[in-house]
């Protein structure tokens, strides 16, 4: 009988062997015209997605050489917005102080994507909204059906289902690879990560040290 950890990462496997690939293909590229052309990029998750999006928005400013946001990185200004304003607009009113535009993209973390009818999500629908209103191009990493997310956005990365009973576990873990994965391509990546960048640099000096180096970091 397999463990649940076996369980667990076999169904990981299986995840990752049937998401699509090409869309993900596609989003590097969509992002990288987009920063290209001097747009910004903002990340948009709720809960463990929001988490995901702060840590998002580092990597794609440091290594892709973005500028990047996620409006719940600022707890200050996310509360006074629910508070005076509404959950429902707490993103899209956000995206309207950062004056999004047609140069700008909006890269969307959720394991649902969103669903006005069933009330779940709604600042996320509301933002997309906004987000096509302006123009700005529209990524997604979601799980389920993709939701509103994957009916409007531009290119969207659906994290298949293999067990009903773990949807939210694997989409927010495949979505973590995701991500690593884009700012890892070769069509966003502007800087080497510090670990590689180290092996690399004493790769290519080859005295003593830089052996010591190679050692040290393995």
């Amino acid at each position: 009988m397999n463990s649940f950890s076996q369980t667990f990462l076999q169904e990981t496997k299986d995840v990752l062997g049937k998401i699509d690939v090409q869309s993900i293909e596609r989003m590097a590229v969509g992002l990288a015209g987009a920063r290209n052309s001097g747009g910004r990029l903002f990340i948009l998750g709720v809960g463990g997605s929001a988490g995901h999006a702060s840590h998002a928005v580092n990597d794609f400013r440091k290594l892709c050489a973005f500028e990047a946001y996620a409006p719940t990185d600022n707890a200050s200004e996310l509360t006074a917005r629910i508070n005076d304003e509404g959950w429902d607009t707490c993103f899209a009113n956000w995206l309207i102080g950062s004056r999004i535009n047609q140069n700008d993209a909006v890269l969307v973390f959720s394991v649902g994507g969103g669903n006005r009818e069933k009330n779940v999500s709604v600042n996320l629908v509301r933002a997309l909204e906004l987000a096509q209103e302006r123009r700005a191009k529209i990524f997604g990493i979601v799980g389920r059906d993709g939701g509103f997310t994957k009916q409007i956005a531009d290119v969207c990365t659906v994290v298949p289902v293999v067990n009903p009973d773990r949807i939210t576990p694997h989409t927010e873990g495949i979505c973590a690879i995701v991500w690593h994965l884009l700012v890892s391509h070769p069509a966003l990546q502007a800087s080497a990560t510090k670990w590689e960048s180290l092996v690399n640099l004493a790769n290519q000096l080859e005295t003593p040290q830089s052996h010591e180096i190679v050692e040290a970091v393995k």
